[in-house]
């Protein structure tokens, strides 16, 4: 049976008991109803209609006259009509008989008066007796349809109490059923099943959700041993990796590490999964260095088998989907799982970069002598003592020292790079006027100002404070935003050199108005060996300037930036930390 012709049952079986109760109610209140009508229509007016009659006699001379005689006989004809008890019609016809006698003599009989007055007392006397039996019979009445409508209560509320308690359990226990195997399902007992005798639609759910479940496991065995398969193939790639891989979960527990990780970080014990990091890393100081650091960018060295090995860390966080409910519908985020620390071994890269930077070194040293011997020869060729030379040979002689001179710069600045990779830059920290740093540096490129007709024009702020600088390296730098700005001005233009306080900072700048530089090589300018394309007018450096510019301000506490315009010029500053007054 269905539920739906179940629950129709069930509450038609309510209505047909609700309307029973009804009817019988009705029946008993419309059974008193009609003994207390009769009570007081017929006995009620008899009772009236003596009451009357006895005040016509009591308040009027006798013999009657005219008036009193009619209403006397309009009342008792009332009273013959209204004759409904036994014994009534009897006293009735005497009180007639007796009206008339007494109405007909002339004069006032005692006696006939007495007996006229004796049925009436009659008449009252059964019409009350049949007042009180009726009264007793209305009260019976009351008393069975009390009991009855009691009794039928009672059943209809058994009935109701127990329709109301088991049926909706008819109706719940298969939906507890139902939520109990969901919370199964829920918790991945797949293996959960519904048995319901009763042939409806729990049935029916019943059978869906036990299919549901038979796919559901069906599906776990089949996602489960793809898992595995998974997870062996991860955890054997990772174990074959060359660099030191170690995963923690969100307590702060190890998930795997493979043995490049345990043989750089000394960790013995094969049982090292599920363990907490904590309290491995007390007896570990390098494992507690690399949890401390997280994710760093500079190498570090690591001594292993009594030989220096670099590594590089890198820290990624394990993303996990977090599927929500919100107002606005399903929300998809994610949340922190862990952490993969990565220590990648960058010995061999390390190696290299030495070697490259020992070699640059020495060639850079070995070459600055023999451009010194051809610049001290260009100088003596132009020595008129050696000897006249025509306009040709004058520009020949011009382009070689231009050239010569490019050469000794790029030698310099990769002696300087050279002492930026190696860490052997030598920085002497002295307090300094910053306007001395910019007199240094226009002494410098003056000449060359001079030969391409461009005026250099400088400006610092008064009461400026000073700076805790290398002086050198600094006026190198300003030397270099020179050079660069002299190279991309056209002829008879100017450069403009500012020194302001800003801050706890003061700020060096150069700016000129040549062509600018396009935003999308802007970022990369203080890139090594990164060079801006040219049109070909102007000869490029060697892209290593402003790199070891940046690396001598970066020494010494600073900051560096660019700010340039295609068409407007290139504005290149750098800020020092300012020594505060005393």
């Amino acid at each position: 049976m269905k539920v739906r012709t179940k629950l129709r049952l069930g509450f038609g079986f309510l209505f047909v008991i609700v309307l029973l109760f009804g009817v019988a109610a009705l029946f008993y209140i419309r059974d008193i109803s009609e003994n207390s009508k009769v009570i007081l229509q017929d006995n009620y007016e008899s009772l009236s209609f003596a009451r009357e009659m006895r005040s016509i006699l009591d308040n009027n001379q006798l013999p009657l006259n005219a008036a009193a005689t009619k209403k006397f006989n309009y009342y008792l004809a009332k009273q013959q009509r209204n004759v409904t008890e036994p014994g009534e019609l009897k006293f009735t016809q005497a009180l007639q008989q007796n009206f008339v006698k007494l109405n007909g003599a002339g004069t006032a009989n005692a006696e006939t008066l007495r007996q006229l007055r004796m049925s009436l007392s009659e008449i009252e006397r059964v019409n009350m007796r049949s007042i009180v039996r009726k009264n007793d019979i209305a009260q019976a009445a009351v008393s069975r349809a009390t009991l009855f409508l009691g009794l039928a209560g009672s059943f209809t509320f058994l009935v109701l109490f127990s329709f109301s308690v088991n049926f909706p359990e008819y109706i719940a226990n298969p939906l507890r059923s139902l939520v109990e195997g969901i919370r199964e399902i829920g918790q991945k007992n797949y293996g959960k099943r519904l048995n319901f005798t009763q042939n409806d639609e729990f049935a029916e759910v019943a059978a869906a959700f036990n299919a549901m479940a038979v796919k559901l496991n069906d599906w776990e065995n089949s996602n489960l041993a793809t898992v595995v398969s998974d997870k062996r193939r991860i955890e054997t790639i990772i174990e074959q990796m060359q660099d030191a891989i170690i995963g923690v979960n969100q307590n702060d527990e190890v998930l795997f590490i493979n043995n490049a990780a345990r043989k750089t970080l000394s960790l013995n014990d094969k049982e090292i999964t599920g363990k907490n990091t904590g309290l491995l890393a007390k007896s570990n100081d390098l494992l507690r260095a690399i949890l401390a650091v997280g994710n760093t960018v500079k190498p570090f060295k690591i001594v292993i088998d009594g030989q220096e090995a670099h590594f590089q860390l890198q820290t990624t966080d394990i993303q996990v989907p977090n599927i929500g409910d919100t107002n606005d519908g399903l929300r998809i985020a994610s949340k922190s799982a862990g952490k993969v620390y990565i220590l990648r071994n960058i010995t061999e890269f390390k190696e290299r970069d030495e070697a490259k930077t020992n070699f640059i070194a020495t060639i850079s040293h070995e070459l600055k002598t023999p451009i010194a011997s051809i610049k001290m020869s260009l100088k003596l060729l132009n020595d008129n003592r050696v000897g006249e030379m025509n306009k040709e040979q004058a520009q020949l002689i011009e382009h070689i020292k231009d050239d010569n001179e490019r050469l000794l710069k790029i030698t310099s600045e990769l002696l300087e790079l050279s002492q930026v990779e190696t860490g052997n830059i030598q920085l002497n920290f002295v307090p300094s006027n910053p306007v001395n740093i910019i007199d240094y540096a226009v002494e410098s490129i003056k000449l060359q100002a001079e030969h391409k007709q461009v005026s250099i024009d400088a400006h610092a702020a008064d009461k400026l404070p000073q700076v805790q600088v290398d002086i050198e390296k600094t006026a190198w730098v300003m030397v270099n935003f020179l050079s660069n700005a002299l190279r991309y001005s056209a002829e008879r233009s100017k450069i403009l050199i500012d020194v302001k306080q800003a801050g706890a900072w003061v700020e060096f700048s150069v700016k000129d108005f040549g062509k600018g530089i396009d935003e999308s090589y802007q970022k990369r300018l203080f890139d090594r060996y990164f060079q801006v394309p040219t049109d070909g007018q102007n000869k490029s450096g060697s892209g290593l300037g402003l790199a070891i510019s940046k690396d001598f301000i970066s020494a010494q506490g600073g900051t560096i930036g660019v700010e340039s315009e295609l068409g407007s010029g290139s504005r290149f500053w750098f800020r020092l930390p300012a020594i505060a007054a005393a």
